[in-house]
């Protein structure tokens, strides 16, 4: 079968959704510290907060692409998978940021009181449900689009990906200004927060209902021919199936091009990064630019500079929609690799410079900087690995492959009380830092991929 071009609306209808399922994703990586510091979480306990997410990716998307890969019925192959993600997702944004307005008995249990309790039990709905609905997405790419085009493909995925960035990561900041409380009390999300949430469930849904309604995947027959696949065999139920889709996943990473592995060492410190950056960029601005003590999260100087993280990352998403149009340029001269390694070195300038900033507005240069390295992790790792993968086991391939994001976040959120505490003294900016120097070992670690 001739592995045709698709058009450029073909290619964007098959990647939209990612728009509203990034704006959610952007929601909970800019609020989740001060929300779970609103509820009374401790600075050195922030960390341990966003274990749940990558834990939750780690364990969900593996499945999520090994049963997508079987799985065939009328409404497609991996588009089942996306509806019920997005639905959970929906209901989720709505309970989470009113987590300190239910009533609870106020007893705590392992040092957490209930609010936080019931908080970080939405999280993990939340971080499950969104990575069910997001690696469709990038399967759907794997599938359906030729090699050619694939570098094109994702390049639209990551200016949607950064587009529903800035959206989430605005709203709050846009919500205080036309009026909508930017406080409240002593354990209470603001109404800003909260109407964030509720406006990108709104659009989460929207957008993936577009996607379904706009994108047909193909059939068993289509998808074998488009992928040469000659060891496949009709299941009982008319599915088309590969001989080493029964292979389990330990055969699977054994099995996996180096590619996998080498590109997963990058993505390692470059995840380990951005985790810390989500964790203490609250803290840290507030105590650089704002004055804050570093003690009552209802402050306004806290909740003022909750807003300013939104925006900063906002400006991080525009650096790195930015910066995806010079990348082509980059890989022209420099080859993948080199424009990996470039964008992962401008972005660790990026976080250093933070330690010497106490304006607000010289951040957006140090965040739009960072934005660099964000554009390279969201395009060139899954061109690279895709382009070294058979399409039997594509799904599976790139669930395992989410472990390379998921597992370094999990080490960092582990180790992150300790560096703050013996490392960087307490002070949260420090950690930025550190996020820096991390990504100068992933920049270094690019030297090891072998591109196939």
């Amino acid at each position: 079968m001739e592995k045709r071009d698709l058009s450029f609306r073909q290619l964007f209808n098959l990647s939209f959704g990612f728009f509203g399922v990034q704006i959610a994703y952007a929601l909970q990586s800019a609020n989740i510290s001060r929300i779970f510091a609103t509820l009374g979480a401790d600075p050195h306990q922030l960390s341990f907060f966003w274990i749940l997410p990558p834990l939750m990716g780690m364990i969900v998307q593996p499945i999520i692409g090994k049963y997508s890969d079987k799985t065939w019925c009328r409404f497609g192959r991996r588009m089942p998978y996306l509806i019920v993600g997005a639905l959970i997702a929906v209901a989720v944004m709505v309970l989470l940021p009113n987590a300190g307005d239910f009533t609870f008995a106020q007893s705590a249990f392992l040092g957490l009181n209930a609010a936080m309790w019931f908080g970080l039990f939405s999280l993990m709905f939340l971080d499950t449900s969104i990575n069910i609905a997001m690696q469709p997405f990038k399967m759907m790419v794997g599938d359906m689009v030729n090699e050619k085009q694939k570098g094109t493909a994702y390049a639209i995925q990551s200016a949607l990906c950064n587009a529903g960035s800035i959206c989430g990561y605005i709203f709050p900041i846009f919500f205080t200004w036309i009026g909508i409380a930017n406080t409240a009390a002593e354990g209470v999300i603001p109404d800003s927060v909260k109407w964030s949430f509720y406006v990108g469930a709104a659009i989460l849904i929207l957008c993936v209902l577009y996607t379904f309604a706009t994108v047909k995947e193909m059939n068993p027959e289509e998808y074998a021919a488009f992928h040469n696949l000659t060891d496949t065999k009709k299941s009982p139920n008319n599915v088309l199936t590969s001989s080493q889709h029964d292979a389990s996943f330990i055969r699977l990473l054994i099995d996996a091009p180096s590619t996998f592995w080498t590109v997963g060492l990058v993505q390692f410190f470059c995840w380990a990064a951005f985790m810390y950056m989500w964790t203490y960029s609250n803290g840290a601005i507030a105590t650089q630019c704002y004055g804050w003590d570093g003690v009552s999260t209802a402050a306004e100087s806290f909740q003022t500079a909750g807003n300013w993280v939104g925006v900063v990352f906002c400006v991080q998403a525009v650096g790195s929609l930015l910066w995806a149009l010079v990348l082509p340029v980059l890989e022209k001269y420099f080859g993948n690799k080199g424009a990996y390694a470039i964008s992962l070195i401008v972005g660790a300038i990026g976080f250093i410079s933070i330690l010497w900033v106490a304006n607000p507005y010289v951040l957006w240069l140090c965040y739009a900087l960072v934005g660099a390295a964000w554009a390279a992790m969201l395009a060139l790792p899954f061109t690279i690995l895709t382009n070294s993968l058979k399409g039997g086991n594509m799904g599976y391939y790139l669930g395992l492959f989410n472990c390379t994001i998921c597992v370094p976040q999990i080490v960092a959120a582990l180790c992150g009380g300790l560096l703050l505490n013996y490392i960087c003294a307490g002070a949260q900016v420090g950690m930025l830092a550190v996020a820096g120097v991390l990504l100068l070992l992933g920049a270094v670690s690019v030297a090891l991929i072998e591109e196939k």
